[in-house]
């Protein structure tokens, strides 16, 4: 019998005939049995499978197996939906909680979780950080801890996000009996990472390959001036449904546009766009409406369709690890399917930016460590806010704050919203009703602090608090109690992250912090570009693509796959790389714009990034992507632009 497992067969009897009956499956794929076998014996799971190759399957199994609960942390919302609603179809007693729910449907989940009813739970990283949902998670039996996307935790990943860096620590703090962590894409320093975090045994760590033998991969070398007439070609050669995928928004809409003329049924997909339409290129492409899809990366994770013939990169992928997971995304049923990179190295002028532009300004750390630091035990912020004040993303903010939280300085005290709308749903008579004189006065005083608009109250948690001579903690549970019993209905918005701070920090204290976690994102900055240097390295192989590929994520001694560009014979030396340079004429504009003093613009680094046409928290608030100068140098590389700016500053 399974640690904690229900009924009276075998372990593997019990997951095989769960296996037939709830998912229809009459055998596992290759690695999935030795994951499986590992969590029902107790132990923790390091699963690396290809894109399309089994994963969920690993943690839905035996999480049917036994009587607790299994949390499943995804960072794909659309992932978790469809997950959910095809587990929910076969009788599985699966739930998520995400930020798509509104106030019941949140309830309800945090009920049935607290009676046991729910098998399966699906929740973003940064549920993690709420404290409601910490209190809900003591109160249960968790069996199985799911990480899907792992290599998020690892800071030698291509994609690190800082609430992944604390889910280690809270599968320990919730007493949580094992951990399977899921990627399709993790380097052997990478893989190291994960199973070091989350403590899984080398005999625990199950790799299946990366080869999919039914890819052809292909590099055509091009300039940008023969690239559209060498995609149109491309698309025509292929049958059947494609992803094309490209760097930027608008080359996603401009790409769009060039193959509707030629002739095909293409649409773009990108973040930028409205929710409602993403959804309806989704389903219009997964119904065979669509044939072809020009998307950022935004689009295909999650996306389970089977039938999809190639994958196009237009512009470079920044990484190896990107690339294996858009070219996995075809041929999941196994047919033939072409995978093409048109490499133009003039691509890698806007992704060196874009690595270059995350970097934070030395004096910006060295301001948010002082707005955290030097505060008093408690306090609140808003990243938002804190983000444009310091001119620092909110993915910096948050990587530094999650550091800040490992290193013992502060604590994370969960999240809120700092403002709510209200609307009364009988009136504000019938609120009151049923409650004591006293308490009715409270009421009556607390509506009264209302912003009134047409027909909803708008209260600040913090004025109204101030304004009633009370905590704000009662303020808000008020609120809560009311919208629980049906008096109120409420929108909140606003949110503001609670903190403890643990230890005295002084000025000199902060001015080291500030300088070591400088060099950590130098460090990662030096890392993302030598990834990209991996990528050109790759597509200017001579001998076996496949093998370069397998040979990256640690898969040695593999044989030619004899259908790509380089073993057919039809690989071609890449371009030249072409730079735009300053000249005089640029550097006069470059003076201009110091000259006019921009609050938003004041560090060298902000106004390299304005020239290259890189959005900042601080000149999006300043609205300086309207200016005449914005995106002038984006075809010029950042370091160029930033040593320029630093000359005329005599910082060299």
């Amino acid at each position: 019998m399974a640690e904690g497992g229900k009924g009276a067969e075998s372990p593997r009897e019990e997951y095989l005939r769960l296996l037939r009956e709830v998912f229809g499956f009459s055998g596992l794929r290759s690695g999935q049995e030795e994951v499986i076998e590992a969590l029902l014996a107790g132990r923790s799971s390091l699963a690396i499978f290809p894109t399309g190759g089994g994963k969920s399957l690993c943690y839905q199994l035996p999480a049917l197996c036994w009587e607790g609960l299994t949390v499943v942390v995804s960072p794909l919302m659309a992932l978790m939906r469809e997950q959910v609603e095809v587990l929910q179809s076969r009788g599985v007693a699966a739930e998520r909680l995400d930020s798509s729910l509104d106030a019941e449907g949140v309830r309800e989940v945090y009920r049935k979780l607290r009676a046991g009813e729910i098998t399966l739970l699906y929740v973003a990283p940064e549920r993690f950080a709420n404290e409601r949902f910490r209190a809900a998670l003591g109160q249960v039996t968790i069996e199985l801890l799911a990480v899907d996307e792992a290599h998020c935790i690892s800071e030698w990943g291509h994609n690190f996000r800082p609430d992944y860096l604390k889910l280690a620590e809270a599968a320990r703090q919730f007493g949580i009996k094992r951990c399977l962590a899921l990627t399709a894409t993790a380097t052997p320093a990478v893989a190291a990472d994960i199973a070091r975090a989350f403590q899984i045994a080398e005999e625990d760590r199950v790799q299946t390959g990366f080869r999919r033998e039914n890819l052809a991969l292909h590099v055509t070398p091009c300039a940008p001036a023969t690239r559209d007439r060498l995609l149109v070609e491309k698309v025509g050669e292929v049958a059947g449904a494609l992803i094309v995928y490209v760097t930027l928004q608008q080359t996603a809409e401009t790409v769009a546009g060039l193959l509707q003329r030629a002739g095909h049924s293409a649409r773009a997909y990108h973040a930028g766009m409205r929710a409602e339409a993403r959804e309806e290129v989704q389903s219009g492409f997964m119904n065979d409406e669509v044939r072809i899809v020009v998307a950022t990366i935004a689009f295909g994770m999650g996306i389970d369709k089977g039938n999809i013939r190639g994958v196009v990169h237009y512009n470079l992928p920044k990484t190896l690890e990107n690339y294996v997971q858009e070219v996995g995304r075809a041929g999941r049923d196994g047919e033939e399917s072409h995978c093409e990179v048109l490499a133009c190295l003039d691509d890698l002028t806007v992704l060196e930016n874009f690595i270059y532009g995350d970097t934070p300004d030395p004096q910006a750390i060295k301001s948010v460590l002082e707005h955290v630091l030097l505060v008093g035990r408690d306090f609140d912020l808003s990243l938002y806010e804190l983000s444009r004040s310091c001119d620092v993303k909110p993915v910096v903010m948050e990587t530094l704050l999650a550091y800040l939280e490992l290193q013992g300085w502060i604590e994370s005290r969960g999240s809120f919203f700092a403002e709510r709308a209200v609307r009364f749903t009988r009136g504000e008579r019938e609120a009151l009703a049923g409650h004591t004189p006293e308490r009715q006065a409270y009421l009556q005083r607390l509506f009264a602090a209302g912003r009134p608009g047409r027909s909803w109250l708008s209260f600040s948690l913090e004025e109204t608090a101030e304004k009633l001579g009370e905590q704000v903690e009662k303020v808000r549970k008020t609120f809560d109690w009311l919208e629980a019993h049906g008096d109120i209905v409420v929108k909140p918005s606003k949110v503001r992250k609670s903190f403890r701070r643990l230890r005295a920090a002084d000025a000199t204290e902060v001015r080291g912090l500030a300088a070591m976690m400088g060099e950590v994102f130098l460090q990662r900055e030096e890392r993302d570009v030598e990834r990209l240097d991996r990528v050109v390295d790759f597509l200017a192989e001579p001998h076996c693509l496949t093998v370069r590929l397998l040979a990256y994520f640690g898969e040695e001694g593999v044989g030619r796959c004899g259908k790509c560009s380089a073993c057919r014979g039809l690989q071609k030396p890449l371009p030249e790389r072409v730079n735009r340079e300053l000249g005089l004429e640029e550097l006069e504009v470059i003076q201009a714009v110091k000259g006019e003093r921009q609050p938003a613009l004041r560090s060298p680094r902000q106004l390299a990034r304005f020239f290259c046409g890189l959005v900042s928290p601080a000149s999006a608030g300043a609205r300086l992507k309207g200016h005449r100068a914005f995106a002038l140098f984006e075809a010029v590389p950042f370091l160029e632009v930033l040593a320029a700016v630093e000359v005329l500053e005599g910082r060299r």
